[in-house]
């Protein structure tokens, strides 16, 4: 078993890093108090192909769809030093291009998807409603078939891009067979007459990143804008889901890494009671134990990109590795704040900033307690 990566991803590694570094890393104090993403990031973002990681180059991507981890690399790396950027590129490219790439038509690919992936327009995900949060078949958006259209009506909370996207993945009801609804998922352009951006949120974390609700009134989508056939929404969004997992999941492991290294340099640097206080043993303990999780959240990151590119199963692996790297990002940011004591807790040390972001990752895409059940239900359909 060879739990090393290979040659090309030790260079995208390379690549990224030195790029988040010198670019992003600079903006990203400004960009959490300003909560706006900085427009000279994006465009180089844009030109490096970022925004078509997982998409094939035929269709304007960077030819990374058969190499999931790579896109949990990126991912991780720009996570390092920026939450809000790592969850501005990912949400992009694993729950909007990416199913597009996948259940979309050749039409569809050729007039959504290659603006996408070259980032001339960005995507959001719109699923999450005020009474549809952990539970998405509460959904109460609907869809009527209007001749060769479909009218859309509803509205939607939490969309991370939201405010900023030019083409948004929606689902909606459009039926009921028995007491269940049927769902779909549209794709949709923002110019289209009745589409309106509602609130943008103000959050405790990823401040930079763009979240806003969206309204649909009388929204007509012509036919040919159904992703995968029409009644076919929650397989799609199981599967939407289960991408977007590895996103957070290499998320959070980029923001653990940078508490531990935010950590281990305060911690041989700082002295107190004439010594380092990397020589007590309370802090060596806390550096321990955020080592150790974040090596697990890691390798489960990447098994479960693994298993995506294997055309294996990975709900299960998704899911688990998203809890265990979200819970392993707050526990190290939590420890990271302790370790720097009162610095801690100041705006000047970016440590009080990972900590915000890491509590994100427990919430969004599945909450550590929709992870649980799960997993649950898959290991117990096992044993049973």
């Amino acid at each position: 078993m060879d739990f090393s990566i290979n040659k090309k991803q030790q260079m995208i590694r390379k690549i990224i890093r030195e790029f988040a570094e010198h670019y992003i890393a600079p903006v990203a104090e400004e960009s959490d108090r300003s909560s706006q993403l900085d427009p000279i990031v994006f465009n180089i973002i844009k030109d490096m192909n970022l925004f078509g990681i997982c998409i094939p180059k035929e269709y304007g991507g960077a030819g990374l769809h058969d190499d999931t981890i790579s896109f949990a690399i990126i991912v991780e790396e720009i996570g390092r030093v920026d939450a809000s950027w790592a969850i501005t590129v990912g949400v992009h490219c694993s729950v909007v291009a990416y199913p597009i790439y996948i259940f979309g038509t050749e039409e569809q690919k050729q007039r959504h998807l290659v603006p996408l992936a070259k980032g001339d327009k960005l995507g959001a995900f719109a699923l999450t409603e005020a009474n549809a949060g952990s539970d998405a078949s509460g959904v109460e958006t609907n869809a009527v078939l209007d001749g060769d259209e479909w009218v859309l009506n509803g509205s939607k909370i939490f969309a991370t891009n939201g405010g900023l996207a030019k083409t948004l993945l929606v689902a909606a009801r459009t039926g009921k067979r028995g007491r269940k609804s049927i769902f779909t998922v549209f794709i949709v352009d923002t110019d289209t007459p009745g589409f309106s951006v509602g609130v943008k949120e103000d959050k405790l974390g990823v401040r930079a990143s763009n979240t806003s609700e969206l309204v649909f009134q009388d929204v007509r989508v012509p036919k040919e804008n159904v992703l995968g056939g029409v009644g076919n929404g929650f397989q799609i969004v199981l599967r939407i889901l289960d991408f977007g997992r590895i996103l957070i999941a290499a998320q959070c492991v980029g923001l653990a890494q940078a508490a531990l290294e935010a950590s281990v340099k305060y911690a041989n640097e700082r002295e107190q009671f004439g010594q380092k206080i990397g020589r007590f043993q309370g802090i060596q303990w806390k550096i321990a134990d955020m080592g150790c999780a974040i090596d697990s959240a890691r390798l489960l990151t990447y098994k479960a990109a693994y298993m995506c590119d294997q055309n294996l199963e990975y709900g299960l692996a998704s899911s688990m590795a998203k809890l265990v790297a979200s819970e392993a990002a707050m526990t190290a940011t939590h420890y990271a704040v302790q370790i720097h004591g009162g610095y801690g807790l100041m705006k000047a040390y970016q440590v009080e900033r990972y900590f915000r972001d890491a509590k994100m990752g427990e919430i969004y895409e599945g909450t550590s307690e929709i992870q649980r059940m799960v997993i649950a239900n898959h290991l117990l359909r096992k044993v049973f």
